[in-house]
């Protein structure tokens, strides 16, 4: 097989080989990156330089390979796989590597990197290099695959699956050729899986330690925090196993497998318990999905891209490869200085009259845009804006044609009620950030997250210029009828009602996409208030009937909805008993109390008989009755806006 790519790490071994360099290498890597073939091609460098080498296997280290290099100072010693017998590096450290004559070369290999105290000797300064073995270059990668006879429609699914990773490559390939076709849709088969899993991962020591490394593939990030949402039984000691693994990287979000060991890990672990699967990841989604509600402010977009790489199966639109830390741009709220550049780049981005809107709403809503700076240059690309409206003057109206389509749009279907708002999403980027890049994946998580943790949101609105239809079929969006205009430009609203598809059954829809493309959502149904009354009314006549109840559209709203489990006919007759029992705690609604149970709990037939039954007189008990009612509908309509975790509505 061809020894491709590696021209770093060989540049320092022959810089070390010819006396320019350090005298001992240490190679660190995970399984199957490439180290033993690359100290063989070392090997080879020596000989060329006529340098006499020996080779040997950690385990083997003493003493058959001191001979030659303590006998030799122009000898070359290679030990490969020293993570066999890591727990001799403080002996190799401080008795071996310095008994070694000068001129003599050394170089180690293994999974795990070296020791801290390497590096806080400073009688290593200058003798040792550490060379950490990542993953093939794409052109390297492309070089092995082609050299292995890969066919041409094969290619590009196995450096998708395999990417730089020289074992999974070459296996791949391996079956690939075997296979013959296959063309773009082919996958490694578990036989493959079950190797590569046994090579790079090995025998793990308890199921638990297995049920982390689960976890750990199949989030973005690993936290303690996380891990423990997942896996609650010593959490602590899994995740300090897992962060010392030479497959598991660390950043300042977390951990993360090597891309290869997570693509494996997801593999395994679908086909081989797709129910325990299903656990992790409701676990995981549930966990996640909190604490998008919950995150500070600065940390909204990084929380939604978590919560969202859980459906990177499912052709989710954001591409996350490769985006471990913090990334190549950032976001930060507007400052008064930053409002002249600002129009520049809306100028340059969008044109004049877009211009004038970002100036309109910088003067007005300041605190509603976010800014996005290239991390290295402070460069600004882009920047967002998030208006949150409940009414609108008319001024505002003639400024912003996008919005006043908006505010048309929810008008004329189901207005705003009271206590609630709309949201328009308005993006201003330069050309080459638009479409699919690292900036507007960022400004998404940042609208989703703003969806996400609205209070009383009835309508989103996010304004684009050329929607791609994927992404808005993946959100559960749609696009309205009419295309709002600034000067030449034509441009495009998606909507959503909150009201009928809150966010409940939006993060329901996501997780049912990741097992069922067709997966959809019963919309709820948004009633005004004085349909939502009448509907009370008619269904407090009815109590009695489950049937008719059934009917009822108050089985399709946010009442009935955020009671999950239940039947929703059997759900109102609760929540309507409930709300009949409610009043009993403030003394002066006893009597309403009272009077809507004789006429609607006990089934009384007639009023006249359920005013005999309350000794009262028939006028009386009829201005209790109403009165009763009145609060009924108005304690749950209380909680149609607010949730049914609010407090009851209470009159003063």
């Amino acid at each position: 097989m061809a020894f491709v790519g590696r021209e770093e790490e060989l540049a320092v071994f022959n810089a070390a080989l010819y006396g320019g360099g350090c005298s001992v290498l240490y190679v660190h890597g995970p399984g199957g990156i490439g180290k033993s073939a690359l100290l063989r091609r070392f090997a080879h460098e020596a000989a060329m330089a006529e340098r006499p080498v020996s080779m040997v296997e950690g385990r083997m280290l003493e003493p058959a390979a001191s001979e030659l290099v303590f006998r030799d100072a122009n000898a070359v010693l290679l030990v490969d796989n020293f993570e066999r017998v890591q727990g001799l590096e403080g002996w190799l450290r401080e008795r071996f590597l310095p008994r070694v004559p000068m001129g003599a070369l050394v170089v180690i290999a293994g999974r795990n990197p070296p020791d801290m105290r390497w590096q806080a000797d400073p009688g290593w300064a200058g003798a040792l290099a550490v060379l950490p073995l990542r993953d093939l270059r794409a052109g390297d990668a492309k070089a092995l695959m082609n050299s292995s006879g890969v066919p041409a429609e094969l290619r590009e699914p196995l450096l998708a699956f395999a990417g730089g990773h020289p074992l999974a490559l070459l296996l791949g390939a391996a079956v690939a050729v075997k296979d013959g076709g296959g063309g773009r849709r082919w996958m490694p088969n578990q036989d493959v899986v079950a190797t590569l899993l046994d090579q790079l991962v090995g025998e793990l020591p308890s199921v638990a330690h297995r049920h982390a490394l689960e976890i750990c593939a199949h989030a973005y990030m690993t936290t303690e925090d996380l891990l423990r949402a997942a896996l609650p039984e010593d959490a602590g000691r899994l995740f300090r196993w897992l962060r010392r693994l030479p497959f598991v990287e660390s950043s300042s979000l977390g951990l993360f497998p090597h891309d290869v060991v997570r693509e494996l890990l997801e593999a395994d672990l679908r086909w081989r318990d797709p129910e325990g699967y299903a656990v992790m990841h409701d676990r995981i989604h549930a966990h996640l999905a909190e604490r998008v509600r919950t995150a500070s402010d600065v940390d909204v977009p990084g929380a939604v891209a978590a919560l969202l790489y859980l459906h990177r199966g499912n052709e989710a639109p954001a591409d996350f490869h490769g985006r471990h830390d913090e990334g190549e741009f950032h976001e930060e709220a507007l400052r008064q200085e930053d409002v002249g550049t600002l129009l520049r780049v809306a100028t340059a981005a969008e044109g004049a009259a877009s211009a004038d809107c970002a100036a309109f709403w910088a003067e007005r809503r300041p605190e509603a845009f976010r800014l996005y700076r290239r991390t290295e240059t402070g460069e600004l690309v882009a920047f967002s804006a998030w208006l949150r409206l409940a009414e609108l003057d008319e001024q505002e109206l003639t400024a912003d044609p996008i919005v006043a389509m908006a505010w048309a749009h929810a008008r004329a279907t189901t207005p705003l009620r009271a206590g609630e708002h709309l949201a328009v999403s308005r993006l201003w980027a330069l050309p080459p950030y638009r479409g699919n890049s690292p900036v507007t994946d960022l400004i998404q998580w940042r609208v989703i997250g703003n969806c996400l943790r609205a209070e009383r949101m009835a309508w989103s609105y996010i304004e684009i210029r050329h929607p791609n239809q994927a992404w808005v079929e993946h959100y559960g969006m749609r696009d309205i009828s009419e295309q709002p205009r600034l000067g030449d430009d034509a441009y495009a609203l998606l909507v959503h009602d909150w009201r009928a598809v809150p966010t409940r059954a939006w993060l329901e829809r996501m997780n049912q996409l990741l097992g069922s493309p067709s997966a959809t959502t019963a919309k709820l149904a948004v009633l005004s208030q004085a349909e939502f009354a009448e509907a009370v009314r008619k269904a407090l006549r009815q109590l009695s009937r489950l049937d008719a109840l059934a009917a009822s559209p108050l089985t399709r709203t946010r009442l009935i909805a955020e009671r999950a489990g239940q039947d929703p006919a059997t759900a109102l007759g609760d929540l309507l008993r409930q709300a009949i029992d409610d009043l009993r705690e403030d003394p002066r609604s006893l009597k309403f109390h009272r009077a809507l149970s004789v006429t609607f709990l006990r089934s009384t037939p007639t009023q006249e008989l359920a005013a005999e039954r309350l000794g009262l007189p028939f006028t009386t008990y009829r201005r209790h009755l109403t009165a009763g009612i009145e609060r009924v509908c108005a304690d749950l309509w209380h909680r149609e806006l607010y949730g049914t975790n609010a407090p009851a509505y209470r009159s003063t």
